[in-house]
């Protein structure tokens, strides 16, 4: 059988970002053949979407070669719409995908191809900013999918996709026979068809490549961490050993100070020998999101909600009522007008809704769009706090101890928000719950973008919230794990 050419390859690449002086890649080298498919795996704001724009040519390395085979094309799926396309139809944004001198003279067919792969149908003139996060998701995925690209680079695909749009997705990925990497923090949906990980360690700055499924590779690079640990408590042993020996034959002088030169040199070289453990992903520490002071009685009342079908809307009649401790998940199919609704709960302006003015809600938008982007993270976290509350204390140092058990430390707390990674900017919405205090938390996809070591974590801190809590989400397994007392399809 022919060896397949190589399409990508990094060889020793270093990178870092200016401005910030934060090293993404010390001499990573790794290298991917034509019809592979591997997730590209890494804590959040290790650089992974780095690595993408990388390989695009959107940045360009210190040092080192990046090699993309020259006669592949490439197209990327992108985490969010890019507000240009915002007043596009959707013929019009599939067609901006297109070079401007490539003339396209079968674009609906194409349109109707790449929407079936993702198990979306909308009308070809609506505008663009008129779709939900999660419709959005499936056009991004679509636009990159329309391309037929050598090289498709997916950046967290599942994200605001229900079940059936991630089926489908899974059905097109597992036939399509062109080289495929991702960027996903969904392992059940990895395991379906990936033939590899490359690993992009934070702490040594390189890429390390393990070929297998998801859950092999992933018990594999556990197995290697044992064995090296395994390996250095030997050594060490062995290093101490020899220590304690040349000491004493050292004061015993005469002939006994050369074997004591001797073992003390043993001693060194299997120091040498010792090898760097690789470090885990650091996972967020437990924590608890407190609930605002005084509250009680009714915080919310929902007799009636709009949803969308057929792409109009419609009038749905409901009762819900939320008090103290009680938690509400929220379902139904792409496009209903979920995300809508939850803008709409946090706001309490909507006849039909009933919102206790004396409750503060911490609201986790999937977007992030309740973030200054322009602000510093020390800026947004400070704001989120009730100073009133905090009397006599320490507001400053009481922020960053928060802040450091969510990852947030002094590489980053003083960067601007708009400059972290999508992990990263969860991280700090989750930080600034915790600050704010809220008698209602709602929370849209609150796992979009996070490390899946953290995720645990996270589902114990809202399954053990005292107040309110609204919740979306399309991740059973991180549902399961958060107790829920009432739950609203806005599908049936």
């Amino acid at each position: 059988m022919a060896k397949q050419k190589t399409v990508i390859s990094f060889d020793k690449v270093d990178f870092e970002y200016k401005d910030s002086e934060k090293i993404i890649l010390q001499e990573a080298s790794f290298s991917i053949s034509q019809g592979q498919k591997f997730t590209l795996m890494g804590q959040n704001g290790a650089g992974k979407s780095t690595i993408f724009k990388l390989i695009t040519g959107e940045l360009k390395r210190q040092d080192g070669k990046v090699n993309v085979d020259q006669d592949s094309s490439i197209a990327v799926q992108r985490q969010t719409m890019d507000p240009k396309y915002n007043d596009l139809t959707v013929r019009e944004f599939f067609e901006a995908q297109f070079s401007s001198d490539e003339p396209i003279y079968d674009i609906d067919r194409r349109i109707e191809k790449a929407l079936e792969a993702v198990n979306f149908s909308t009308p070809y003139e609506k505008i663009i900013k008129d779709f939900s996060g999660g419709q959005q998701a499936r056009l991004l995925l679509a636009s990159a999918l329309i391309q037929d690209p050598d090289i498709l680079l997916l950046d967290e695909p599942t994200n605001n996709l229900d079940a059936e749009g991630i089926g489908h997705l899974i059905g097109f990925l597992m036939m399509y026979e062109k080289t495929v990497l991702v960027i996903s923090h969904d392992s059940e949906f990895l395991n379906l068809f990936t033939d590899g990980v490359l690993y992009l360690d934070v702490h040594s700055k390189t890429v390390q490549k393990y070929m297998g499924d998801y859950h092999s590779v992933v018990d594999e690079i556990e197995a290697q961490r044992k064995r090296e640990e395994m390996k250095n408590a030997r050594l060490l042993k062995e290093i101490q050993a020899k220590k304690e020996k040349a000491n004493v034959f050292a004061h015993k002088g005469g002939k006994l100070r050369a074997v004591a030169k001797r073992m003390r040199e043993v001693a060194s070289d299997a120091e040498e020998n010792m090898v760097e453990v690789r470090k885990e992903d650091k996972t967020i520490k437990d924590f608890e999101i407190p609930l605002q002071e005084g509250t009680s009685g009714l915080f919310m009342e929902i007799t009636k909600l709009q949803i969308m079908k057929n792409h109009e809307l419609f009038d749905k009649k409901v009762a819900v009522e939320l008090r103290k401790n009680d938690h509400l998940l929220l379902s139904g199919p792409n496009g209903i007008g979920k995300t809508t609704l939850l803008r709409t709960l946090s706001k309490g302006t909507q006849d039909g809704i009933f919102l206790n003015p004396d409750v503060k809600i911490g609201y986790y938008t999937q977007d992030f769009s309740n973030l200054d982007f322009n602000a510093t993270v020390r800026e947004t976290l400070i704001d989120a706090i009730d100073e009133a509350t905090f009397e006599g204390k320490n507001i400053e140092e009481f922020m960053r101890k928060i802040a450091s058990g969510f990852l947030i430390n002094g590489d980053i707390i003083n960067s601007k928000v708009g400059a972290l990674s999508e992990g990263q900017k969860g991280l700090v919405a989750f930080c600034r719950l915790v600050l704010m205090k809220p008698g209602l938390l709602i929370l849209d996809e609150p796992t979009n973008h996070i490390n899946f070591r953290h995720i645990p974590v996270i589902a114990k801190a809202l399954d053990s919230f005292k107040g309110a809590m609204i919740l979306i989400s399309h991740v059973d397994d991180f549902v399961a794990q958060v107790r829920i007392d009432q739950y609203l399809d806005l599908g049936k």
